[in-house]
C-alpha cells in the first residue's frame, strides 16, 4: 500500500519541481548553472549533431551509389546493343555496296539473264593436303567455291560466275538441286580465252598448282606490257567477252619459243568473294576458230 502511495504522488512531485525550476529559471537564479551546463553539454551536441549528419550523409552516399551503379549497368547494355547494331549496319553497308556493284553490271547488259547466290562453302583440290577454307590465311590451293543457287533455280555447268562487277569468278562445274560447285580460274584445269587490253594480244589464261594464274600462247611478236588488264575474248562462246580476269604482273619471254607467256595477278581475292552472279545466257560472239592453244 505504501509503494502504491508513493508511485500516486510521484507525478505531482515532478510537477511541483518543474514549476520550481522554472520559476528559478525566470527570476535567474539558476543562470550561472545553466551556463556551466551549457559549456559542459555543447560539445556533445555538436558531436552529436555531426554524428547524425555524417550518418545522413553516409546514407545519402549509399543511396547514390546504388543509383550511379544501376545507372552505368543500363548505360553499358546500351553501349553494348549500339555496338551489336553498329556492327549490323556495317555489314549490311557492306552487303549493300557488292549488291550495287552487281546490280549495275547487271543493268549494263539487260539481254543477259543472271542469278544471284551467295558463297556457302569454299574447298581446296583433292590431291591437295588441304581442306576446306575456314578462316582468311592464305591457301593456294584454293580452287572452288559452293553457291546456294543450283539446278531448281536455273543454274546449269558451265555457266560463267562473276562479282564485284565484270571480274570473272569461274565457271559452274557441279550441279545440285539447291547448290552448285564453281570452277575457280585458279584450278589447274582451268582454261579462259583472254586478250590484253592495251595490245590487244590473245592467248589462254590457265590456273597453275601453286594458285597462280598464267597467261600462255601469245604471240611472240606481241607487246605484253606489265600493268595491262587481262580480259575474256569471248573466242569460242563459252564466256561473255570483256569480263575482267586479272592484271598482268610479269612478262616470261625466250628468244627461241614460238610463244611467250605472263604471270596475271588475279583481279578478286577468291577467299573474300561473298556474293556472285551466276550468268544464265548472254550473247556469244560467233567465232569459227578454235580457242588458242587447242586444236581444231
Amino acid at each position: 500500500m505504501r509503494r502504491g502511495a508513493y508511485r500516486s504522488w510521484l507525478p505531482l512531485l515532478f510537477l511541483l519541481l518543474a514549476i520550481l525550476l522554472l520559476a528559478l529559471h525566470e527570476t535567474g537564479v539558476l543562470t550561472p548553472v545553466e551556463n556551466t551546463l551549457q559549456i559542459v553539454v555543447a560539445p556533445l551536441q555538436r558531436g552529436a549533431a555531426a554524428l547524425v549528419e555524417g550518418a545522413g550523409d553516409l546514407f545519402q552516399t549509399v543511396r547514390e551509389a546504388r543509383e550511379l551503379r544501376a545507372e552505368v549497368e543500363e548505360l553499358r547494355e546500351r553501349v553494348d546493343a549500339l555496338s551489336v547494331e553498329n556492327v549490323r549496319l556495317r555489314e549490311f553497308e557492306a552487303e549493300a555496296a557488292q549488291l550495287r556493284v552487281l546490280l549495275n553490271f547487271a543493268a549494263e547488259n539487260p539481254t543477259w539473264a543472271f542469278l544471284g547466290a551467295d558463297v556457302v562453302g569454299r574447298s581446296a583440290c583433292l590431291n591437295a593436303p588441304c581442306g576446306d577454307v575456314v578462316g582468311q590465311e592464305p591457301n593456294p590451293y584454293l580452287h572452288y567455291l559452293s553457291v546456294n543457287a543450283g539446278a531448281e533455280e536455273g543454274v546449269a555447268a558451265g555457266m560463267p560466275v562473276v562479282t564485284g562487277g565484270a571480274v570473272l569468278v569461274g565457271r559452274i562445274a557441279e550441279v545440285g538441286p539447291h547448290t552448285s560447285k564453281v570452277q575457280l580460274l585458279s584450278d589447274p584445269g582451268s582454261g579462259v580465252a583472254a586478250l590484253l587490253q592495251q595490245s590487244r594480244a590473245t592467248g589462254l589464261v590457265r590456273g597453275r598448282p601453286d594458285g597462280s594464274l598464267r597467261m600462255i600462247y601469245i604471240p611472240q611478236e606481241d607487246e605484253v606490257l606489265v600493268g595491262d588488264v587481262v580480259l575474256t575474248s569471248g573466242l569460242g562462246g563459252v564466256l561473255p567477252r570483256g569480263l575482267v580476269v586479272g592484271q598482268v604482273a610479269e612478262v616470261q619471254q625466250q628468244d627461241f619459243a614460238l610463244h611467250q607467256e605472263a604471270v596475271v595477278r588475279p583481279a578478286v581475292d577468291y577467299r573474300r568473294v561473298e556474293l556472285v552472279l551466276i550468268i544464265a545466257s548472254f550473247q556469244p560472239l560467233v567465232q569459227e576458230e578454235a580457242e588458242p592453244g587447242e586444236q581444231p
